[in-house]
Formats: structure tokens, C-alpha cells, sequence
């Protein structure tokens, strides 16, 4: 039977054990209280035959790797590693794929570890802005603190949670390497939150200064980036059920309120950029 040992059971891999788990699959999952237990976890990967770590680096090290690589060396589960696009650092608003050269940014730790899970013959999906049910632009406009900010030419590329898991799915099946995991059509970060307010029939957020938004968020602005997604359409088959920001954001706002499956074509939103 099909064993997933999922390391950081949060957002994206709680909805890979959903998946997995109506398919009839067995799941293990290893959290903060139990990934300092060598000997058990080691048993653990032992017994999986699919594996799974959605655990960012902490510090400069990747917790999961820090403690258990001799016996993800030895496993021969299938394994997988949630990464980051931004790996690959600013491109200046050109298209990135998985052959663009990696480390550039800011997210060095993060870079490593994507490295390291490659090293072990992991399959590395390298995720764009993560949104889906109770996490997207639609919650932020509707609890108020969205705001578009003032970054002209800013594009960023996203991906529906769902589309992730359909993804990792298809990955079971396809070779080791990279794969970037990205909807269709990047766009500006100031159009997705007006589409989204006009989907909620709500005026957008007002645009605030770049600089005054705290220096994390500052770090995201100073990276601009398209990301392909060519690769994974070619070797795994997959395609994102969401294809563009549009899309994903009338799937959830029909999912929340029967009322709002009829909704504004995109060119019927004003968009400020």
C-alpha cells in the first residue's frame, strides 16, 4: 500500500494528505514536536514509500536535511521537496526556468536546501505566490488589509494550492529534477488585488508607498520575475486547472458564495497599476 511521510504538515502539503488520503493512501506526518527524534524518524522513512518535506530552511540550515539526510540517502521511497521560485532571485521581469541560474537573490538557505534535495534525487517543485481557499486576495480585500503599492512594471507569477498538489501528484511519475509549478500568466500584484476587489463588489485598496512597507515585504518588490512552466506541462503531463489569476479567483469566489459564479469578465475591471 502507498505510505506519504509528509515533513511540515501546514497549508500546502495538509492539502496533499487530503488528496493522497481519498485515493486510499496511508500518511505519516512529522512535525516541530517529533523531527528531533533520529532514531524514530529514520524508522519512519524507512516504512514510506513516498516522501514529502514542505519545510523552509531555518537560519542558514534546512532542518529536515540537518538531521535526517543519512537516512533520506538510504531510503528508496520516492521523495519530494516544496522549494521557492525565488531561488532564483531578480530577472529583471524576464522568464525564468528551470535551466536560469539560481542563487542571485536573497534567499540564499533557501537555495541550498532546493540544491541539496536535487543532490539526493529528489523531485523539486519550485513554487511561485502560493493562494487558494482561505488564503488569497479575495480574504485580504474582505478583512482590509490589502493595498496595492506603488512598483510600477512589478510581475510576479502565482499558483493556485490546488494546482501544487495536482502537480506533486503527477510528479510520482515523472523523472527527478527541478520543476517550476507557476499558473500561466504573471501579472502586476496591483491588478490581482482589483480584480479581486471587483469580484467582491468592493472598491480597490488605495496604493501605498513602496517604502512603507516593512523591509520583508520590501525584499519581495525588489525581485521581479516571470517563471515558465513549460518543463512540467512537457515531462509530467501537468497543466494548471487555474491557468491565470482570473480564473483561480472566480473558483474560489463561486466556492464561497453561489451568488458570485457570475462575475466581471477581466475586461471589465478597472485596474490601476
Amino acid at each position: 500500500m502507498a505510505h506519504l511521510l509528509v515533513f511540515g504538515p501546514g497549508y500546502t502539503a495538509g492539502r496533499l494528505i487530503a488528496a493522497v488520503a481519498a485515493r486510499g493512501w496511508t500518511v505519516d506526518t512529522i512535525g516541530r514536536s517529533t523531527i528531533d527524534d533520529v532514531a524514530g524518524v529514520a524508522a519512519r522513512i524507512g516504512r514510506a514509500t513516498h516522501i514529502v518535506s514542505s519545510v523552509p530552511p531555518a537560519g542558514d540550515a534546512d532542518p529536515v536535511l540537518e538531521r535526517h539526510r543519512p537516512a533520506l540517502a538510504r531510503a528508496s521511497a520516492w521523495i519530494g521537496y516544496l522549494s521557492s521560485t525565488g531561488v532564483y532571485g531578480d530577472a529583471g521581469g524576464a522568464w525564468v526556468d528551470e535551466t536560469a541560474p539560481t542563487g542571485r537573490g536573497r534567499r540564499t538557505a533557501r537555495t541550498q536546501a532546493d540544491a541539496d534535495w536535487l543532490a539526493l534525487g529528489a523531485r523539486v517543485f519550485r513554487l511561485p505566490g502560493i493562494y487558494g481557499p482561505g488564503r488569497s486576495p479575495l480574504d485580504r480585500v474582505r478583512d482590509g488589509s490589502a493595498h496595492r503599492v506603488d512598483s510600477p512594471g512589478q510581475v510576479f507569477s502565482r499558483v493556485h494550492v490546488d494546482d501544487i498538489v495536482a502537480g506533486v501528484l503527477a510528479g510520482f511519475d515523472g523523472p527527478a529534477g527541478a520543476y517550476n509549478l507557476a499558473d500561466d500568466l504573471p501579472a502586476a500584484q496591483n491588478e490581482v488585488i482589483s480584480y479581486a476587489a471587483a469580484l467582491l463588489g468592493l472598491p480597490p485598496p488605495p496604493i501605498v508607498p513602496l517604502d512603507t512597507l516593512s523591509p520583508m515585504a520590501r525584499g519581495f518588490y525588489a525581485e521581479n520575475r516571470r517563471v515558465a512552466n513549460g518543463k512540467a506541462k512537457r515531462l509530467l503531463g501537468w497543466a494548471p486547472r487555474h491557468p491565470d489569476y482570473r480564473a483561480g479567483l472566480r473558483a474560489l469566489s463561486a466556492a464561497t458564495s453561489p451568488a458570485s459564479a457570475s462575475v466581471p469578465p477581466a475586461a471589465a475591471v478597472q485596474v490601476q497599476r
